[in-house]
């Protein structure tokens, strides 16, 4: 991810070194006039947002050529909705209503960090940072100065999305260009000092996390052009972020917003591929093991239950539950009776009766039907998730009722320095944490009510615990 520390020394070197071409002077001076001649206004919105003017000129200028019934965002009339990137923004009643609501979608509001190279930085960034990884100054801020084509620098402009042509010059004067004409003019624009208090971040900054995890995600998703990861929102990153928009049925804006972020996220988790098991092949071998036990049953000459089908031929059960409850009454019949066996009667080698076929296919199926070879957290028991609901599964209405015990009674102690053994414990725990009953007395009882609910929904669920037996 590209950062400001690391260009910084970069844009001070430029602006130190700034001359503005001598066939460009003129229209220069021209510009920074226009500029100046607004200054009233964009002082208004510096109140709004502490935004400096000049930084609103500037993108005012490149956005719109100084038109002040144009949106700050992109340059389209203001008095209707926009169809460009940031999409759906407005009607504005006024320039300044506008330029409030473009630079808020830019975490430029609230910034404090105003010096020479940071305004450099953000001014560019509202273009984009390409030019850096092509070894070109971009013309956005320096056309029209020697810092950018011949003779003296290199020329090459971005004459498409990832199409950069290295021959050609842009035309238009740059920002840093004007700002220097404009500082020639009006002696109130100072960029030497630094801000009294030097804040931890910028916002700009705070959100560029999020905007290089939003544009790697995007990449996975197929984005195309790829996008540049470098944490910055510009035009590209936009007009990527309006597609994935116009793809899921989103809010077609092409800003980063929280729904978009969410379910930006949502779609490049990439979901676990588990197996797909075919339960037809298991249901027919039950079914096959469920008429031999059948067969073996009635050669005994024993009476079946009624819950055996007659038949040569039965249709193989779809509900797997019905399907062991023929199995296991069939079992129930065809399995020896206990005792020894007679003198001379043959012994079955293991794994050959039908019995001992059924057991690890009901086993099989009984994992396939829970989880962990545990049941199923219900709603109540599960609120917290699979995992703390797991590990508080049966212990929450003790915890509770002992969390409740406790706090009542160190709120009841009084803390004395003399006091020696489990009083002194106690008095010196009550004392460290002040207000204890007022936080933890609640929490205990909650958790015993929750443990209640969880008891009752497990007897409603056939999945509580057998009561233990006493001898």
């Amino acid at each position: 991810m590209v950062s400001y520390e690391s260009l910084k020394s970069g844009y001070e070197n430029n602006w130190a070194n700034l001359q503005i071409r001598p066939t460009r002077l003129a229209e220069a001076n021209a510009t920074a006039r226009k500029a100046i001649n607004g200054k009233a206004t964009y002082q208004q919105v510096e109140r709004l947002t502490g935004v400096p003017w000049c930084f609103v000129a500037l993108c005012h200028y490149r956005e719109s050529n100084f038109d002040f019934d144009t949106y700050l965002g992109n340059g389209e009339a203001l008095h209707r909705v926009t169809s460009l990137v940031p999409k759906g923004r407005g009607p504005f009643a006024s320039f300044v209503e506008g330029a409030v609501d473009a630079l808020r979608i830019q975490n430029f509001v609230g910034a404090q960090d105003w010096c020479i190279a940071r305004t450099l930085y953000r001014l560019e960034c509202f273009n984009g940072l390409g030019y850096h990884a092509r070894g070109v100054n971009s013309p956005y801020l320096y056309g029209g100065s020697t810092l950018y084509g011949p003779t003296e620098a290199r020329a090459g402009k971005f004459v498409a999305d990832h199409v950069f042509d290295p021959n050609y010059v842009d035309t238009q004067l740059g920002t840093a260009v004007i700002l220097h004409a404009m500082m020639s003019q009006d002696s109130s624009i100072d960029f030497d000092g630094s801000p009294s208090i030097v804040p931890r971040s910028e916002p700009d900054e705070d959100v560029a996390s999020s905007v290089l995890l939003m544009q790697q995600a995007l990449n996975k998703l197929g984005t195309r052009p790829p996008l540049v990861e470098d944490g910055i929102s510009g035009p590209k990153t936009k007009a990527a972020v309006s597609q994935f928009q116009q793809q899921n049925g989103l809010q077609d804006t092409g800003v980063l917003d929280g729904t978009t972020i969410a379910a930006i996220t949502r779609a490049g988790i990439q979901p676990v591929q588990t197996p797909t098991l075919d339960l037809s092949q298991i249901l027919s071998r039950l079914e096959s093991l469920a008429q031999l036990l059948q067969g073996g049953a009635a050669s005994q000459g024993g009476t079946t239950s009624g819950t055996v089908i007659s038949g040569a031929t039965t249709t193989v059960a779809n509900d797997p539950i019905s399907l062991l409850e023929r199995l296991l009454a069939l079992a129930n019949n065809a399995a020896p009776a206990t005792g020894p066996t007679p003198l001379g009667a043959p012994v079955a080698g293991p794994g050959l009766g039908p019995a001992d076929q059924l057991k690890p296919i009901v086993d099989l199926l009984g994992t396939l039907l829970s989880k962990d070879s545990k049941p199923v957290l219900g709603q109540v028991n599960g609120a917290l998730g699979e995992t703390i609901g797991k590990m508080l599964d049966g212990k929450k209405t003790a915890l509770g009722i002992g969390g409740s015990l406790i706090t009542a009674l160190l709120s009841a102690v009084t803390a004395s320095p003399n006091a020696g053994g489990l009083a002194g414990l106690l008095g010196t725990i009550a004392s460290a944490v002040p207000g204890l009953s007022q936080f933890a007395l609640p929490i205990s009882l909650a958790l015993t009510a929750w443990g209640v609910l969880g008891k009752l929904e497990k007897w409603a669920q056939g999945t509580a615990p057998p009561p233990k037996v006493t001898s």
